[in-house]
């Protein structure tokens, strides 16, 4: 067999014998047997022959759509099914996180713990925001931010004082120690599950106490700070949130809002 012609780009020869159409030969005659020997350890050989020949895939990370929904308001069963029919919207678009912009000076228990649960339970990580500036998340608003997988709030914002009162007048002493206690036991419990300052929520509730935004970043209440939405939007990607069923990475860079 003679070799004829130039040889082709990488120094791999042309070859063919009389009478036979060109043939291309991948490697040199001999070719496994001197890698072989340059590679005195058989493992050695088998990973550079794993790493040379397989195709190499490209990885795509696509952002998902991240839906807005505003609270501007008293927290009562309207906002729970409101809240409600966003987390089932955010579900069937499969979106990468609810974006849930929030302004309350407070509301009805029942309700807030509705929301609470759907948060909770959600495979949709909830992002929290209290904004825009001159906003407040009070009393119930404390429970509710507290639940989100990620919270934000905006300078120029504030949260805080959820001790808890009656619509139906005042308690007695007894019963305004239970209803205390038991708040106080279901915010700890939601900071516990969160991360989130559990001491500085018993404050909340027992002696009112309320920060600012950056009071609440400091004292590890928020996760973050974020003027606008669109910063917000920005700072959200890469984070890990926490979901019904573990932990997710957001993709929000280029997402669609």
């Amino acid at each position: 067999m003679k070799t004829y012609g130039k040889r082709a780009p990488g120094g791999i020869p042309r070859v063919r014998a009389r009478g036979q159409k060109p043939v291309f030969r991948l490697f040199p005659e001999n070719f496994l047997e001197r890698l072989a020997g340059a590679f005195r350890s058989p493992l050695l050989l088998l990973l550079f022959l794993t790493a040379f020949l397989s195709p190499q895939l490209p990885s795509f990370s696509v952002a998902s759509e991240i839906l807005f929904v505003t609270i501007d308001g008293v927290i009562n069963p309207v906002t729970a099914d409101f809240l409600d029919d966003a987390i089932k919207r955010a579900h069937s678009k499969k979106a990468g996180a609810l974006v849930v912009e929030l302004d309350t000076p407070g509301g009805l228990d029942l309700s807030m713990r509705e929301m609470i649960k759907d948060i909770l339970s959600s495979e949709v990580p909830v992002v929290v925001f209290v904004g825009p500036a001159g906003s407040r998340a009070a009393s119930a608003g404390v429970f509710i931010t507290y639940a989100a997988s990620v919270a934000a709030m905006a300078p120029g914002t504030n949260i805080g004082s959820a001790h808890p009162v009656s619509m139906a007048g005042k308690m007695d002493e007894v019963m305004s120690k239970k209803v205390e206690n038991d708040a106080v036991a279901y915010l700890k419990g939601i900071a516990a599950k969160r991360g989130r300052n559990a001491e500085w929520a018993e404050k909340a509730v027992r002696e009112s106490v309320n920060v600012t935004a950056e009071e609440a970043l400091k004292l590890g209440v928020i996760d973050m700070l974020a003027s606008t939405r669109e910063e917000l939007i920005a700072k959200l990607d890469g984070v890990k949130a926490p979901v019904a069923s573990g932990t997710v990475t957001l993709s929000t860079k280029g997402a669609a809002v």
